[in-house]
């Protein structure tokens, strides 16, 4: 495997964990285990660098490499 493929596996596990952060917010929020204020003031963070379009684009880049590299590691 190399420089390319290890990056595109990083980046991969990347929006894997991100997914996996968004959905542990929603159901926080959705438990209300978290104080109106925090949810408002985390909302309104500028640093927010990736949305879902985001998410989604980087899924669809990864898969067939990712898929490639699951294959080469059966083999």
């Amino acid at each position: 495997m190399d420089h390319r493929d290890r990056l595109i596996l990083a980046l991969s596990a990347l929006v894997r964990a991100e997914r996996e952060v968004k959905s542990a917010w929603e159901d926080a929020i959705a438990a209300d285990a978290i104080s109106p204020a925090i949810v408002e003031a985390v909302g309104n963070d500028p640093r927010r660098l990736i949305d879902q379009d985001d998410i989604d684009l980087a899924e669809a880049f990864v898969s067939p490499i990712r898929a490639e590299a699951h294959r080469a590691g059966a083999a």
